[in-house]
């Protein structure tokens, strides 16, 4: 029987966090709180964590800061969960790191949505079928898609959170389309609801940061005036015999 996902909520009001707790409990997760960053680094170092969902107003270090330390650490799925509802607030949550950005006060129930729409983008499940199995070569690059891992030219690990790797996946596999924003919303982060385009745009800027090799990212994802982006460069695709 597969274990339940752990979920970490990193909350420092007691009722929200017990009101989250219950609510996620109820659709069969598992659910640890912590009030603060040093509860959330205990808990980590204790247990395997598979979802974090964190608040941004906390005591001591705050969630932006949590975020952008998680991020640089690995890629655990984030959900920040915040009062702060302004755009600004929700594009500095998205460039730090954080996978979806939840404004209270907010619907529990669409809050359960998010984090099943973020475990299915995140989960292989062994059972991978040959299309989402290939591998894509670019360039010398190499974008796993079983593994969900991309290596550059030198062989070397470049690490992606789930969202930058799901839209770099859509382009790659229809490099030669121009994608509109709203396109790439359907095909990924439109999961959650939420997203827009500001949101595509923060995330190729991203993905364009860690694929900068001698100019390669303006390369391989090029902006199209009024149109969206489109993913330039010549595509290999192979399925593995493992």
């Amino acid at each position: 029987m597969q274990r339940p996902h752990h979920i970490l909520v990193v909350e420092d009001d007691p009722e929200i966090g017990l009101l989250i707790k219950r609510h996620l409990i109820a659709n069969e997760f598992k659910v640890t709180l912590a009030r603060d960053a040093a509860e959330m680094d205990r808990q980590l170092a204790r247990d395997r964590i598979d979802l974090i969902v964190l608040d941004v107003m906390l005591p001591g270090e705050d969630g932006i800061s949590i975020c952008r330390r998680l991020r640089a650490a690995g890629n655990v799925p984030i959900i920040i969960v915040s009062a702060k509802g302004e755009d600004i607030d929700r594009v500095v949550g998205l460039e730090v790191g954080a996978d979806d950005y939840v404004t209270k006060p907010f619907n529990s129930r669409e809050l359960v949505a998010r984090v099943r729409a973020l475990f299915r983008r995140v989960e292989l499940d062994g059972a991978v079928s040959p299309v989402e199995s290939a591998r894509l070569r670019f360039e010398g690059w190499l974008m796993d898609c079983r593994t969900r891992q991309l290596f550059n030219a030198d062989d070397v690990l470049i690490s992606l959170t789930p969202a930058e790797f799901d839209l770099l996946k859509v382009m790659v596999e229809r490099e030669g389309h121009v994608l509109s924003r709203d396109q790439l919303i359907d095909l990924t982060l439109g999961q959650f609801g939420a997203s827009n385009g500001r949101n595509i745009d923060i995330l190729v800027s991203r993905l364009r940061s860690k694929l900068e090799v001698g100019g390669a990212a303006y390369r391989f994802i090029r902006t199209v005036r009024s149109g969206g982006y489109e993913f330039v460069a010549p595509v290999e695709r192979d399925v593995p015999n493992d």
